[in-house]
């Protein structure tokens, strides 16, 4: 029996951190929430390179990025910052951060307070005390239904497909038959593989949105007379061995396990209470930006692999790093937190993996720090449809 312990937070959700997000309301006033972030214990926050000079289609992804993050159960509580003349206001972000949740949030505005130093003051004061209201809060006993798994891969190699996103998928069959969420991403990563995937929907309904979202993604490429294919499989996953789209897509598959598929959720919207088991998010293939989506839907920890080797992390998740090649993992062991190269090497079975995967996963939860908290990344980048205007 495994304990698992939480924060509930005051929209019912269950937190496994405990943070204050001082939130930048666009690139204009990112600098300046790092400045606050840096000087109170237990606040965070991440360079937010979008909130302006948007069209209202790209304006929709930051507004939701931004709404998620404050909403994510493992946000305390949020203090926004804008600029003043942004395209996403502060007070049309508070207002999509009041329809997901009702956990403590306050607003500020360069422009209105005088300049960054008086702000930083004020917010620094806020933050002070949000931060110690939040230390009030105790863990408690919380199910393993109320965890909602966000999967990545990025810098695949053949090793990404043949074992880190095996043992990440019986993960994932385990966690969903325990009645937890597991969310399957990256859309162009899916092409070539979209039948297989289809074939496990619930229904008809969520059969067509799987093979609409594949459709639609590769006809955006089109309409700008660009070929997916010249940038995916990227440089890295060609001289790991990764041959073609396809290929790469029939490995990344595998992190969603055999499970039914029960929905498929437009990026970085809110994870209905009501769904549990897989569900698929419309995401980018690029790391930072499916990561914020999946977040953003609420999601509390992520597992991701990654064959060549990545230091990304989140200010708002934990994020285990996984990795099927025995090399990445000698090199690049301050980085990575599981190493599945064990299952080609015969030293220990898919069980035996998936076994010491959902362990860590749980000692996670429960406050065990991966090593991209502990080196303090916080990588965030959003999806996009146009350039800047």
């Amino acid at each position: 029996m495994i304990e698992l312990y939480g924060y509930k937070r005051s929209d019912g959700r269950t937190g496994i951190r405990n943070h204050i997000l001082i939130l930048p309301a666009s690139v204009c006033a990112s600098d300046t929430t790092g400045m606050i972030a840096a000087q109170v214990q237990g606040a965070v926050s991440f360079h937010n390179q979008v909130g302006c000079s948007q069209v209202p289609s790209d304006m929709r992804y930051a507004m939701d990025m931004m709404a998620g993050f404050a909403a994510n159960p493992n946000v305390y509580g949020t203090i926004v910052v804008g600029l003043g003349c942004e395209t996403c206001q502060v007070e049309l972000i508070e207002e999509e951060i009041k329809k997901r949740t009702n956990k403590p949030l306050e607003t500020l505005v360069i422009q209105k307070e005088g300049g960054t130093i008086r702000l930083i003051e004020k917010a620094v004061r806020m933050a002070q005390q949000m931060a110690a209201e939040a230390s009030m809060q105790q863990k408690v006993p919380v199910s393993i239904k109320d965890i909602i798994l966000a999967t990545e891969c990025g810098g695949s190699d053949p090793t990404s497909g043949l074992a880190a996103n095996p043992v990440m998928g019986s993960l994932s069959d385990r966690l969903v038959s325990e009645g937890s969420t597991v969310i399957l991403s990256e859309t162009p990563e899916f092409i070539g593989a979209e039948m297989i995937l289809a074939s496990r929907a619930k229904d008809e309904r969520v059969r067509k949105r799987i093979l609409d979202i594949v459709d639609r993604y590769e006809k955006h490429f089109i309409r700008n007379g660009e070929n997916i294919r010249l940038g995916n499989p990227t440089p890295g996953n060609v001289k790991g061995g990764l041959t073609t789209l396809e290929e790469k897509s029939l490995g990344c598959i595998h992190k969603g396990g055999s499970t039914v598929i029960n929905e498929v959720y437009d990026y970085g919207k809110q994870i209905s209470s009501d769904t549990h088991g897989l569900v698929v998010m419309d995401t980018p293939g690029n790391d930072a930006s499916s990561i914020a989506g999946m977040l953003a839907g609420g999601a509390q920890v992520v597992v991701f692999s990654s064959g060549l080797g990545s230091p990304l992390g989140s200010a708002i998740a934990p994020v285990i790093k996984i990795t099927g090649n025995a090399d990445t993992y000698r090199n690049m062991e301050d980085n990575i937190d599981f190493d599945a190269s064990r299952l080609l090497s015969g030293e220990k079975n898919m069980a035996e993996l998936e076994d010491e995967l959902y362990r860590l996963m749980i000692d996670t939860c429960n406050g065990r720090k991966t090593k991209a908290e502990i080196l303090g990344f916080t990588e965030t980048a959003v999806m996009r449809s146009c350039n800047y205007v």
